[in-house]
């Protein structure tokens, strides 16, 4: 089977030693994405940051010939959950809307960075 990878280009990805995405088959794993801009610096919100990490996630899926519409798993990493929860679905679902995939929120202590306040991984399946 042929793995294909693709890089964000993010601050983590060369350090850590991962991928952005990978895709093995018709099968997509995008990694956990958080809205951090290429030099590291933190947009305010949750909005604001799910929206990054979302275009940061549909551009890999692109990239390995995916799109939101292959989309079947969703999971998101919160840190407060009680505040930001519906900043962050109405996020995802101007993304994910039409397509329903599986999701889970949790909420977690702490991400990379105190900044951030979200972290989205998803996984799809292409149609061959």
């Amino acid at each position: 089977m042929t793995r294909q990878r693709v890089s964000s280009d993010g601050p983590w990805e060369e350090r850590v030693g991962y991928s952005r995405a990978v895709r093995a088959g018709n099968r997509v794993w995008v990694s956990g994405t958080t809205g951090t801009r290429p030099d590291g610096t933190v947009p305010d919100g949750a909005d604001a940051q799910a929206t990054l990490a979302l275009d940061t996630i549909v551009a890999a899926l692109n990239n390995l010939g995916a799109t939101t519409e292959d989309v079947v798993a969703v999971r998101n990493y919160v840190i407060d959950i009680e505040r930001d929860w519906e900043a962050i679905g109405d996020a995802l679902r101007a993304r994910f809307g039409a397509v329903r995939p599986a999701m889970t929120m949790v909420q977690v202590a702490r991400l990379m960075l105190p900044a951030q306040l979200v972290e989205i991984e998803v996984e799809a399946v292409v149609e061959v």
